[in-house]
């Protein structure tokens, strides 16, 4: 999610979520490149909340670069991933390169990729199949969302907020897909995995920012929506511990091609 009533990389917003998305990422596709992580590229990093969550669970790893345009982040960051040695990097990400990969075994990335615009994307895949290694691409929002109790509005809310998503081109909830097209073009194979947010009473403060962010977006990308009453009972119901949300989420995994059959003419 990229509004929320605070800036979208705001520390404070970053830790909110961090227990949400620990808990929605795949394990499943770490396992997919597990063996892969010796020197890992976390691109856009934050406060490195990807990193913690993470790095633990590559035991192979030793060494992390975390890379992100906001040096304050980066500073932040450096001191909380569990790795004997990381770096840092300040770079935007629409000017990725293969060379900026270097020497790296594994792209790791969380909640960045409906951020980004095709042309960043191709950026990207880019320079990661330029570089030769997998990737591992968390919690895309898919532009599905479940709410319990339902509520007419519901349905509405959801789509403007997914068209305030990919304001300035950026790729919003069509991301997966056209990231997994655009890898697959230059030849990589990808795999996807569902890491949905499940938000419930006991997540009572993050659902209320996300709550507030949502119907925020939805109702500056549609201004006669008339969601202030919408707002009102689903606030009441979050404070009462009656809301629950599923907000559903992608982790991509991409890979090398298949080596060619041996035996293959």
């Amino acid at each position: 999610m990229t509004s929320t009533g605070v800036p979208a990389f705001a520390p404070e917003w970053l830790a909110l979520r961090e227990g949400a998305d620990a808990r929605a990422r795949s394990e499943r596709a770490v396992e997919q490149v597990r063996g892969h992580g010796r020197v890992v590229a976390d691109l856009g990093c934050g406060t490195g909340s990807f990193g913690r969550w993470l790095a633990p669970r590559l035991p192979e790893t030793r060494r992390w670069v975390l890379v992100d345009r906001d040096p304050a982040l980066l500073a932040l960051a450096r001191e909380s991933v569990p790795v004997g040695h990381v770096r840092t990097r300040a770079l935007d990400l629409a000017s990725l390169r293969a060379r900026d990969l270097d020497g790296v075994t594994l792209v790791a990335a969380s909640a960045l990729l409906d951020l980004l615009t095709r042309a960043e994307v191709e950026a990207l895949a880019g320079a990661v199949v330029g570089a030769g290694c997998p990737a591992l691409l968390t919690l895309t929002v898919s532009g599905r969302v479940e709410l319990s109790p339902t509520d007419p509005l519901d349905a509405r809310v959801g789509r403007a907020f997914d068209d305030h998503q990919r304001r300035g081109g950026r790729l919003g909830p069509d991301a997966v897909a056209v990231t997994a097209g655009v890898f697959g073009g230059l030849g990589a194979r990808t795999r996807a995995f569902a890491s949905p947010w499940r938000l419930g009473p006991e997540h009572r403060d993050l659902l209320r920012a996300w709550l507030l962010g949502w119907v925020g977006a939805a109702a500056e990308q549609e201004p006669g929506l008339a969601v202030s009453a919408y707002l009102e009972r689903r606030l009441e119901q979050c404070g009462r511990g009656r809301l629950r949300a599923t907000v559903h989420h992608t982790d991509l995994v991409v890979l090398a091609p298949r080596a060619p059959d041996a035996e293959a003419p």
